[in-house]
């Protein structure tokens, strides 16, 4: 159920990837502007993590990702009906609160509920449903905004309230246990105690890069940089979207299996080495096919850096603490927050070349300290032998 949750959210948010800068540019603002729109929206959920993280240890995780869930579905309706920036990006900052109880609540139960020998499995499992809606989303996405660049926003009304209504009646918390909080063989992980962990510090620096790249500069000027310089159309950006979703879920249980198997250090390595490599082919794209072979590489590396994170952080606290969980999804939130306003002033002072350029420096810095991260998976023994079936909760 709770891969079916994310598949609506997925299949709607799709939708607007492409349409939010479009959107945005037409009030004839510039690219640092549009990428403040695309930010306001994580620095709402940056500044709201804590918060979410109380709700989740308060009331549980189905009551706060159902509410959440509403609360983005109507805002993201009054964001279609935006008659100027301003009234935009306010309404884009207000739909933040929701995605952060959203998102801290789904990360809680995804971590509480998987065994330490399939954490990244069963993260691959629920982004699985994220995948198969962005699959759809990106490619009706570009050909709506062809008819009208608000049309995406009210049919991601649509989807959000029906992944908020499987939340709120179907997420029962007889199905998944009790919450994190009551569960007395498994005290929760104070916050500043998480911080003092060495690879959970490791963890948050390595989701930060990931939204850099991943959703900041994916959803801020890359479909700018297509249409202007590369002549293409916004349904040829929909349809790179969809690729690398394709890509992405193509290989992403393979990458939770060896995340699991082989340790996180050696997907980490794989997945910036990927994203550099696509970011290197931005950089030099001077035709739409070199813009969908980035996408291709990118979504592969996506299927690396999606789940082994989220999974370190699992090995750590064994999946325990709602504002421990609220911490890591900040540090996702402020890579969305810097990288579309670094990446949108540097594509208007520059190039977006030059931002890609940037981007790729900052994964080549990383994947230097990949090597200094210690491992959390224990990778020695079976791995494989007794483990119940992820979908059974998933």
């Amino acid at each position: 159920m709770v891969t079916a949750v994310s598949f609506f959210v997925a299949l709607g948010f799709g939708l607007i990837i492409p349409a939010i800068p479009i959107f945005a540019k037409s009030f004839g603002v510039s690219n640092a502007a549009i990428g403040l729109v695309v930010s306001m929206f994580a620095i709402t959920r940056l500044a709201s993590g804590l918060i979410s993280g109380k709700l989740v240890d308060r009331f549980g995780e189905r009551l706060t990702l159902g509410s959440g869930l509403f609360m983005v579905a109507f805002f993201v309706f009054l964001s279609g009906l935006a008659q100027s920036y301003e009234q935009l990006l306010f309404l884009r900052a207000a739909g933040g609160l929701g995605s952060s109880m959203f998102s801290v609540a789904s990360g809680s139960l995804i971590l509480r509920v998987a065994s330490d020998s399939q954490r990244a499995r069963a993260q691959s499992v629920f982004n699985g449903g994220f995948l198969v809606g962005s699959i759809a989303g990106p490619a009706f996405g570009g050909a709506l905004i062809a008819f009208s660049p608000r049309a995406p926003f009210f049919i991601y009304a649509v989807t959000l309230s029906i992944a908020g209504s499987i939340g709120l009646f179907y997420l029962h918390e007889a199905r998944f246990g009790t919450k994190t909080e009551n569960d007395d063989s498994q005290p929760a992980t104070k916050m500043f105690e998480a911080l003092k962990i060495r690879p959970f510090r490791y963890a948050l620096i390595m989701t930060f890069l990931s939204t850099w790249v991943l959703f900041g500069v994916r959803s801020s000027i890359l479909p700018l940089f297509v249409t202007e310089e590369l002549n293409g159309t916004t349904t040829i950006v929909g349809f790179g979207f969809t690729l690398s979703a394709l890509a992405q879920g193509l290989i992403l249980i393979r990458a939770g299996r060896f995340s699991d198997n082989s340790g996180r250090r050696a997907a980490l390595l794989i997945g910036f080495t990927m994203i550099s490599i696509g970011l290197g082919f931005l950089i030099f794209a001077t035709t739409t096919w070199m813009f969908l072979l980035s996408m291709i590489v990118l979504g592969f590396g996506g299927a690396f850096l999606s789940t082994t994170p989220a999974s370190m952080v699992g090995d750590v606290i064994k999946g325990r603490g709602g504002k421990v969980i609220a911490i890591f999804q900040m540090a996702g939130d402020a890579g969305m927050i810097f990288g579309p306003i670094i990446i949108g002033w540097i594509s208007d002072v520059y190039s977006y070349r030059a931002a890609f350029g940037f981007s790729a420096a900052i994964f080549a810095i990383a994947l230097a300290l990949v090597y200094q991260i210690p491992e959390t998976r224990n990778v020695e023994g079976p791995q494989v032998n007794n483990l119940k079936p992820l979908d059974e909760d998933l």
